[in-house]
């Protein structure tokens, strides 16, 4: 154990120190001449730029041009950066990089690997999304306002929730913290996590297996709430995350607070952008 403080700088010197002294001991090695093989770290949706990627490189060096696979994503690397933000060509063992180039976000500690037949690795990709596909079907339309009267019935045994955040980091803490609600009357099931703003295809999915969906720091667009209004679904948006566990803690026991509604009074479009 090595204390350490980031506010004073404590204990840095002998933390490097003794991680260094840990892999000469454990043997710790890596080659670089190999393909690269790594971890996703963190991931995103980036409106302009499309999904990024950050890896951690545990073996073999990472280039620029090569096709990755990571969890159910498929890419070519088109752009590589290092952590300071400086485009680079090529990164080795326990290089962290961030990358573009990827067809969609993977989730956050993915396994990735550098293959050489982009053909094989999208049937792979596909194999992987099939396999984590779930289909859930209801007869009932859930709500949180509605949620403890469905459990007193006995009409509701899965609370299905749909959970879409900003990071890929964010998802997974929100998924975790939601499971963990389960009791022995309901069962909590996040049935499809991702990062990026709600669309109309969230909804539909919401619909389709009576989920309601759960947003961190997004919102939806005009078309998802137009398509929710349609077809019944909740969509329950938060910023902090204590407030979203509270409240689906509170449905689950029939003490939900009075519901906020917001009142569109309409949208704009931002035609151009004027830089002074």
């Amino acid at each position: 154990i090595v204390p350490i403080s980031a506010k004073t700088g404590q204990g840095l010197d002998d933390l490097l120190e003794m991680v260094i002294l840990t892999a000469e001991v454990q043997e710790l090695k890596a080659n670089p001449n190999r393909r690269a093989k790594g971890t996703v770290i963190e991931a995103r949706l980036d409106k302009t730029r499309g999904p990024i990627a950050t890896l951690l490189v545990q073996n073999g060096t990472l280039k620029m041009g090569d096709i990755i696979i990571a969890g159910t994503a498929v890419g070519k690397i088109r752009a590589m950066t290092d952590d300071k933000g400086r485009r680079i060509k090529d990164a080795g063992p326990s290089t962290p990089v961030e990358i573009i180039g990827l067809a969609e976000v993977p989730q956050a500690g993915d396994s990735f690997f550098v293959v050489e037949d982009e053909r094989l690795a999208r049937e792979l990709a596909d194999q992987r999304k099939n396999d984590q596909k779930l289909q859930a079907q209801s007869q009932y339309k859930v709500s949180l306002d509605d949620l403890f009267s469905r459990i007193q019935e006995g009409n509701m045994k899965d609370l299905n929730i749909i959970v879409k955040a900003d990071v890929d980091g964010t998802v997974e803490a929100v998924k975790a913290s939601l499971q963990k609600l389960s009791n022995e009357e309901v069962r909590v099931r996040v049935i499809h996590a991702a990062c990026g703003g709600i669309t109309e295809g969230d909804v539909t999915f919401a619909a389709a297996s009576n989920a309601i969906i759960v947003g961190f720091n997004v919102r939806p667009d005009k078309q998802a709430m137009d398509s929710a209004d349609r077809q019944n679904v909740e969509i329950r948006t938060y910023r902090v995350i204590y407030e979203c566990i509270e409240e689906i803690q509170a449905a689950m026991k029939g003490m939900l607070a009075p519901k906020f509604r917001e009142n569109i009074l309409g949208h704009a479009e931002v035609r151009q952008t004027i830089h002074v």
